[in-house]
């Protein structure tokens, strides 16, 4: 596990102009590997659940008739799958009908859960791959193709402990000061015992008063990292195939004054260097959202100058808080603070993470020089983060009364920031002259 909370996302990039260009690609969604367990009892092996699916990345389009071929040629003697039934098989492939594909920007849902498990007579170590392809409806030509040959799944047939963790649900709404009570359960699904295990924690800033543990070594991270609080619990237990485990106590967490959109972590894994065979059910990220609100607001500056001199304009970022905020999940910059340059000048010094881009958000080829900038704030702000951009503005011609636009914005695209209570504070002017 990395640290911090950052998780990869789905493969498909985001845009991050204004108006983003007009192209879409689809993807496959599909996990890389998979070890499927032998029995344990000289019964059927243990079945295993593949979640694959499709996404494409313009939001602006609509995309529908998704058809993903899953091609299991190769599994014969190695494992054997059960198709879902939105999937049309026809001797080693199938074809799986997605009527509606989601943007990356969606919640995304696999849409083809395919059931899979070692086939009768099968030998540990014995590897074999299923591949996919997609199609769709939509997109600027009317049809949209995943990149051939570059999605599929190894399976390998295993043997080992497979430590999985109980599915949590979310807490979707809570307020500063409760307090919440996680069910934490660990069971051994795999075919050999687990000789002691090690269960790891990652406790974003807003979550407070975590319950101790003997077992546990506690520190806290921030620097280049959002703050957070860091647990490593070593237990001796062995737990058998089918036996379960839970904490000596309940585990608690309390919503802090500046609480907004958190995130528990939790993951478990053999001691010892022994693998588990299924690292996809070893950890969970869980949400804990709080009723809350963080004021975002900008302001501008003044300068003046005559023809040909050189002065510097601070724009700056402030956060009022009473939250924070962290983009824990996608890493992407809780805001960015835009300039459209004042007539008559040009900027000839740029600060670091500052962006230049035509009027429109498009490309711009030079550094300085450019009509608008975008500044990007990291992926955390706390709730009384204030960060200021200084410019070298030259002015060229002397326009009296000139202004230039400030303002916030997300990351990517125009919406509103939906938990910033007061939106008249989210723009500014730069005044030159």
């Amino acid at each position: 596990m990395a640290a911090g909370l950052l998780t990869v996302g789905l493969a498909a990039p985001a845009f991050a102009d204004d108006d983003p260009p007009q192209t879409d690609q689809l993807w496959i969604n599909a996990p890389y590997e998979q070890t499927l367990p032998l029995s344990t009892d000289g019964g059927q092996p243990q079945s295993r659940t593949l979640g694959v699916g499709l996404n494409h990345d313009n939001e602006n389009f609509t995309v529908t008739d998704g058809r993903l071929t899953v091609d299991i040629s190769d599994l014969a003697g190695v494992a054997e799958v059960t198709w879902p039934d939105n999937c049309t098989p026809s001797g080693t492939s199938a074809v799986c009908d997605i009527p509606v594909v989601p943007g990356t920007g969606s919640d995304y849902k696999d849409q083809v859960p395919l059931t899979v498990r070692a086939a009768d007579g099968a030998e540990i170590g014995a590897q074999a791959r299923i591949t996919y392809e997609a199609t769709a409806t939509g997109g600027p030509d009317g049809t949209l193709t995943a990149p051939r040959e570059s999605f599929d799944t190894t399976l390998t047939v295993g043997a080992g402990p497979d430590l999985a963790i109980d599915p949590i649900a979310d807490i979707e709404v809570g307020r500063p000061g409760d307090e919440r009570t996680i069910p934490f359960k660990v069971t051994n699904n795999g075919t050999e015992s687990a000789n002691g295990f090690t269960v790891k924690m990652y406790v974003s800033y807003g979550l407070t008063d975590l319950t101790r543990y003997d077992a546990c070594t506690y520190t806290t991270s921030d620097g280049d990292y959002a703050p957070m609080t860091n647990a490593v619990c070593t237990f001796d237990q062995v737990l058998a195939p089918g036996d379960s485990f839970e904490l000596p106590k309940p585990l608690a967490v309390r919503l802090a004054p500046h609480a907004l959109n958190e995130r528990l972590d939790m993951g478990v894994e053999p001691r010892d260097g022994v693998q588990d065979i299924d690292s996809d059910n070893d950890y969970v990220a869980l949400q804990i959202g709080a009723v809350n609100t963080a004021d975002f607001s900008v302001t501008g500056d003044a300068i003046s100058g005559a023809a040909g001199e050189t002065a510097t304009a601070e724009l700056t970022f402030k956060n009022n808080g009473p939250a924070w905020l962290g983009n824990l999940g996608s890493g992407d910059p809780v805001a960015q603070v835009r300039l459209i340059v004042p007539e008559g000048t040009k900027v000839t010094g740029v600060p670091s993470d500052c962006y230049p881009r035509t009027l429109d958000g498009g490309h711009y080829p030079k550094q300085t020089g450019a009509p608008r900038y975008d500044c990007e704030l990291q992926y955390w702000v706390l709730e009384d983060t204030q960060r200021t951009f200084a410019f070298s503005v030259r002015v060229d011609t002397v326009v009296p009364g000139a202004t230039g636009a400030v303002s916030i914005h997300p990351p990517y695209g125009e919406r509103p920031f939906d938990f910033d209570p007061d939106r008249t504070n989210n723009t500014a002017v730069l005044t030159v002259n």
